[in-house]
């Protein structure tokens, strides 16, 4: 991977898979609206440090175990979908209490980090990324490459997106508007789960 034209593609699909709505994206949006970008950063550079981590073990093998062994990628699948729809619960029915703090408490930068290793979507990106942009003739060297990629890419999409959601905290002062706003991101945590069975064969 060292001709520019391939590194431009992988910087391309980098940002287009880091930015476009989908559960860390959602999931930060709803913290940053229910906590403050403050206390959402760790969540962020969770999510933004965590993935390129997945993306150079993945880069390095361990995605070649997921295509060899069918079931095993099938049952994180599952194990995914269920911890998502889990997720747009809790989001869903996430409220104020009655002193007005916000109930709960954002993601840790660990539970962030982990929460990539269940994420269907981030299985995606990082296996097809592996298989488009990895060759195996400098195997550490292209999986740092796009891992570096990804930081770079991710770091601006997800404070981004906890920006965006501590920028609407004001516009939800009020309980129903908090409570739509919840329901929505809840929404549409619950549809990323549809999607991603309706995508498979």
């Amino acid at each position: 991977m060292t001709d520019a034209a391939t590194l431009t593609a992988l910087i391309a699909l980098a940002f287009a898979a880091v930015w476009t709505p989908g559960p860390n994206n959602i999931m930060l949006a709803n913290s940053g609206a229910t906590f403050g970008f403050g206390r959402t950063l760790p969540h962020a550079l969770g999510v933004a440090l965590g993935f390129p981590l997945m993306m150079f073990i993945i880069a390095l093998g361990l995605g070649e175990v997921f295509r060899t062994y069918e079931g095993f990628r099938i049952a994180l699948t599952w194990l995914g979908a269920a911890l998502l729809l889990y997720l747009a619960w809790r989001i869903a029915t996430a409220g104020r209490s009655v002193d007005g703090v916000a109930r709960g408490r954002p993601f840790t930068f660990v539970e962030a980090a982990g929460f990539q290793w269940i994420n269907p979507k981030a299985w995606a990106m990082a296996i097809s990324t592996a298989g488009t942009f990895v060759t195996g003739v400098a195997p550490v060297r292209e999986a740092l490459v796009c891992a570096l990629v990804f930081v770079v890419a991710g770091m601006t999409s997800a404070n981004s997106w906890a920006m965006f959601g501590a920028a609407i905290r004001s516009f939800l002062s009020t309980d129903l508007r908090l409570r739509v706003f919840n329901i929505i991101m809840g929404l549409l945590v619950a549809s990323y789960v549809v999607f991603l069975f309706a995508e498979r064969p």
